[in-house]
């Protein structure tokens, strides 16, 4: 193994979400190799885009997506950040590479049929290595997941009923990963720890938001990370989660383009399917969106939890949901370059490092308010 290899790897780091983890790195002073299919893309996005990137003990390396080239790369090195979606389709090699390197890996992934794969294909080659296999770790689906395990210190409590809320846009991946999730894969909930599907027709639904009178409109979108996490919970036995953006013409169109996208590439082979999905979804987004501002980029994860004899409910108003998941991928790395993850193998956010651990860190750096927590009986 090389002595000098830096001990990060974040690939995908031009990105909107890798730009923002490079810069939470370097605030944790953590080397960094920023990795990615195109050097110059790298080099401008560091550049332009890290604030402080001078300062950062790093280097960017073209690297081809093969899991040789990859397993090359990680090889020497102990954590990989990836954020290059759709992960069902670009992931495999990234995670092979993790196991051929001997490298932990975490995701920001909200694709539900992805986390199951990696569950039941990946999970046990994991923890057999000792290294840890995160997907997901990201805002939509960590933050709301704190809110979740604060409910579920409470015993007796087995049923969660989870809403995830965020103000602004999806990235240009976010919207390809989304549509071409929501038009090849089935979205489920947890149901007496099974997986059940959602209607896939049942359109829009109605939510009461914690610290607003209007109803917003919500989606499964995807089913997300959480009931397959929970799954591997025994205190857990049922799991729903719907979510969106606050935007409501936004929310409006997103069924009408998923039914559209879904008539226009029927019969298409899986290649065909997706580089018509993938076209779609750049005439939804084709532009990074700007910087957060929080005055704008606001955050809302509620969570109520249940048993036959008591309620808790969790609140965590934050801001900036890509910050959060940057500062998230950030810490992850920084608590595994000095210590082993509380779990080995297939374990969410926080199964592997802590709830209360990654509420510190967005704390920390201003981005979530204290958890508002109402128990009842």
């Amino acid at each position: 193994m090389s002595s000098n290899k830096k001990p990060v790897i974040v690939y995908g780091a031009s990105g909107y979400t890798g730009r923002l983890i490079c810069e939470y790195l370097r605030e944790y002073h953590i080397p960094f190799i920023a990795a990615g299919r195109s050097a110059e893309k790298l080099e401008a996005a560091m550049k332009s885009n890290v604030p402080g990137i001078e300062t950062a003990d790093y280097e960017v390396v073209e690297v081809a997506h093969t899991v040789e080239a990859l397993t090359e790369l990680f090889t020497g090195a102990e954590v990989v950040l990836n954020t290059v979606g759709p992960f069902a389709k670009f992931g495999p090699e990234v995670v092979d590479a993790c196991l051929a390197a001997g490298c932990h890996y975490t995701d920001t992934t909200g694709e539900q049929d992805w986390l199951i794969t990696l569950d039941q294909k990946y999970g046990a080659k994991f923890a057999a290595a000792g290294l840890l296999l995160s997907p997901g770790l990201a805002q939509m689906y960590t933050t709301g997941e704190i809110a979740a395990q604060l409910c579920l210190e409470t015993p007796g409590l087995d049923t969660l009923d989870i809403a995830v809320f965020w103000g602004g846009s999806p990235t240009i991946a976010s919207t390809q990963t989304i549509l071409v999730n929501a038009a090849t894969s089935k979205a489920y909930y947890l149901e007496q720890n099974k997986y059940v599907e959602w209607q896939p027709d049942a359109g829009l639904y109605h939510l009461s938001i914690p610290g607003q009178h209007e109803a917003a409109l919500a989606l499964p979108w995807g089913g997300t990370s959480h009931p397959v996490w929970f799954k591997r919970d025994p205190r857990v036995a049922n799991v729903k989660v719907l979510g969106g953006v606050f935007n409501k013409p936004l929310m409006l169109g997103v069924p009408q383009i998923v039914a559209a996208a879904l008539k226009a590439t029927e019969g298409m082979n899986d290649e065909d399917r997706y580089a018509a999905l993938a076209q779609t979804a750049a005439g939804v987004m084709n532009t990074m969106p700007p910087r957060e501002n929080p005055r704008i980029n606001k955050s809302v994860d509620s969570v109520h939890a249940s048993g036959p004899l008591g309620r808790v409910h969790c609140v965590i108003f934050g801001n900036c949901n890509y910050k959060q998941t940057g500062l998230l991928q950030a810490y992850a790395a920084a608590s595994l370059l000095q210590q082993a993850p509380r779990r080995a193998g297939f374990a969410s956010g926080c199964q592997a490092f802590g709830h209360r651990e990654l509420l510190g860190a967005l704390r920390s750096f201003g981005l979530v308010q204290e958890p508002v927590l109402t128990r009842m009986g």
